[in-house]
C-alpha cells in the first residue's frame, strides 16, 4: 500500500525503541486568533479476520484476501498498574489548562485490559479524534484493499458522456500518480481513456453530464460553523472532487492548514473533464449539466483511487475533514443507509458497535468531528485503538499506522516540543482534535518498558487551546516515560 506518512516500524510492539527525527513542518495557526463564535482551527484540521462485506458501492473492488499486517503485539514486559498510572497521570489530567471536563482511558493493547479510567464512559465532544471511529468503520465495512471508481459512461442519448462519482475526493486535476494517495487517480487519465473509446466508435462531438448522486442530502453539514467551508477547513462533500475541492489543486494541502475550497467541487471537476476531452480532439457541445447515468451503462473510461487503507491513513495523518466525511458516507452506503451526514454518523457508530466498541449515549453528526453534533466517550476511542492493535482485527491495523508521529509527521509534527514532552517524540502516535474549548489526543504510546498502550484524553471545557494542547502532550509524554508499576 502507498504511504504518505513517515515510514512505519514493523516490530512486535509497534515502534518500540525507535525514535523518529523531527522534520520541519508547518504548525497549525494559533487557534486563539479565531473569533470565539468560530471553532479554533480544526485539523484538516484481534478472533480471526472479519468476514467479507458485500457492498452496493458501484464498482468498488473487494479484496480477495486480508492485507498483510504488522506482527501481532506480544505480552512482553509487565503492564503498568492502575495505581502506578493513576499516580503519574492523574495529577496531569487535573491541571487547570485542561479545564473542568476531562475524560480519559488507557488500555494495555496486548491484553485488552483497561488500566486507567477517568470519566471514560461520559460522552464529550472529541473534535477530530472522532476520525478514529470513522477510520475503523471504513476499514471494517469497505475492506482495506477496496478502491473507488470514477467513471465516464455512455448516457441515454447519442453522444452523451456522463461523469459518475464513486466517492473519490482525491482526484488529480491531470495525470494520476500511482505512488501517491492524493491524486492517485487522475482526470487526464480518465479523459485519455474516454477519448479513445469515443474515437473507436467514430464519435467526435459529445455533451458532458455529471452524476454525483451517490451521496445524498446537503453537501454542507448544518451543524458546521458558517465559516468552516469559507475558512477552508472542509469542502462541500460530494461523490467526486479534485484534491478535496481546493481552489488551486496543484499540490496537496498541508496538514493542519486550511485551504480555500470550491463551492461546487463535483461540477468544477466535470467542467475540467470536459476541457480535457476537448484537448484530446473531442468537441464538447453545450454546458455541463447534472443528469443520472443509465443503469448498466457502457463504461467509456475508468480510474481508481488508492486503497481504502491508504485513504484512511491520509485522513488520520492529515486530519482531513473532507476525506473523513466521504468515508463515513461510503460506510452508510455499505450498511444500506442513505449517504447523508446523519446516516454516515449513525452507520459509523453501528459498525464500531459490531466490532465490540461500547457506544452507549454516543452520537455522530458525520465522520470528521467537525461541528458540535458529535459526542463520544474516551472509552469508545481507546477501545477502537486497542482493537486496531490486536491480531484479531487485522483489517483495522491502518488505524494505527495512519496516526501522526509525535514531533515528526502530520498534525503532530510541531507538537511535543517542550522539555517535559520530549519523551513522547517518536513513540507517541496519536490523532489530535481541536475546536474552540475542545482539545483531545488519542492514540498509542510505547512505555519505558516497551509495552504498547492505547490511550484517549478528551477535554471539552479547556480555558484556552494552546495551553490545553500542551497539557495533553505532557500527559502523553508521561505515559512514554514511565513503566508505572
Amino acid at each position: 500500500m502507498l504511504r504518505n506518512t513517515v515510514p512505519r516500524f514493523v516490530s512486535a510492539v509497534l515502534f518500540a525503541g525507535s525514535v523518529l527525527v523531527p522534520s520541519p513542518a508547518p504548525s497549525e495557526p494559533p487557534p486563539e486568533s479565531q473569533p470565539e463564535s468560530q471553532p479554533a482551527p480544526p485539523e484538516r484540521t484481534t478472533g480471526g479476520p472479519l468476514p467479507k462485506v458485500r457492498l452496493p458501492l458501484p464498482g468498488a473492488v473487494e479484496p480477495s484476501s486480508p492485507v498483510a499486517v504488522l506482527p501481532a503485539v506480544s505480552a512482553g514486559p509487565a503492564a503498568p498498574t492502575t495505581a502506578g498510572l493513576t499516580a503519574v497521570i492523574g495529577p496531569l489530567l487535573a491541571r487547570p489548562a485542561l479545564g473542568t471536563s476531562v475524560s480519559a482511558e488507557v488500555i494495555d493493547v496486548a491484553t485488552g485490559t483497561t488500566i486507567f479510567s477517568k470519566n471514560a464512559a461520559r460522552v464529550a465532544a472529541p473534535a477530530s479524534s472522532a476520525k478514529i471511529l470513522t477510520a475503523a468503520a471504513a476499514l471494517a465495512s469497505l475492506g482495506p484493499d477496496t478502491t473507488l471508481p470514477t467513471r465516464a459512461v455512455a448516457g441515454t442519448s447519442a453522444g452523451e458522456v456522463v461523469l459518475v462519482g464513486g466517492g473519490d475526493v482525491l482526484l488529480a486535476p491531470g495525470k494520476g500518480d500511482p505512488d501517491s494517495t492524493y491524486g492517485h487517480a487522475g482526470l487526464a487519465d480518465l479523459a485519455d481513456r474516454t477519448a479513445a473509446s469515443l474515437r473507436r466508435t467514430g464519435t467526435s462531438t459529445v455533451t458532458v453530464r455529471l452524476d454525483d448522486t451517490l451521496f445524498a442530502g446537503p453537501s454542507r453539514n448544518p451543524l458546521w460553523a458558517p465559516g468552516d467551508v469559507v475558512g477552508g477547513f472542509v469542502a462541500p462533500v460530494m461523490s467526486l472532487e479534485v484534491m478535496v475541492g481546493i481552489t488551486r489543486p496543484t499540490a496537496q494541502p498541508r496538514p493542519g492548514l486550511p485551504a480555500p475550497r470550491l463551492p461546487d467541487p463535483a461540477m468544477s471537476a466535470a467542467k475540467r473533464f470536459a476541457t480535457l476531452l476537448t484537448a484530446r480532439g473531442i468537441a464538447v457541445s453545450g454546458q455541463v449539466a447534472r443528469a443520472r447515468a443509465p443503469q448498466q451503462a457502457e463504461v467509456l473510461g475508468e480510474v481508481r483511487s488508492a486503497s481504502v487503507a491508504d485513504v484512511v491513513e491520509l485522513a488520520l495523518a492529515d486530519s482531513d475533514n473532507t476525506v473523513a466525511e466521504a468515508l463515513a458516507r461510503l460506510v452508510a452506503i455499505g450498511s444500506g443507509r442513505q449517504a447523508t451526514f446523519a446516516d454516515g454518523g449513525r452507520a459509523v457508530l453501528d459498525k464500531v458497535a459490531e466490532l465490540g466498541v461500547p457506544t452507549a449515549g454516543a452520537q455522530m453528526a458525520g465522520g470528521s468531528g467537525l461541528g458540535r453534533g458529535t459526542l463520544v466517550s474516551a472509552a469508545m476511542i481507546a477501545r477502537t485503538l486497542s482493537f486496531a492493535g490486536s491480531s484479531d482485527q487485522p483489517r483495522l491495523r491502518p488505524v494505527l499506522t495512519g496516526l501522526p508521529v509525535a514531533g515528526a509527521s502530520g498534525t503532530l509534527a510541531g507538537r511535543f516540543a517542550g522539555t517535559s514532552q520530549a519523551a513522547g517524540v517518536g513513540v507517541v502516535r496519536a490523532k489530535t482534535g481541536t475546536l474552540t474549548r475542545v482539545s483531545s489526543l488519542a492514540g498509542t504510546v510505547v512505555d519505558a518498558d516497551g509495552r504498547l498502550l492505547a490511550f484517549t484524553v478528551l477535554a471539552d471545557a479547556v480555558p484556552a487551546t494552546l495551553p490545553g494542547r500542551a497539557a495533553l502532550d505532557t500527559a502523553g509524554a508521561a505515559l512514554a516515560r514511565c513503566g508505572c508499576r
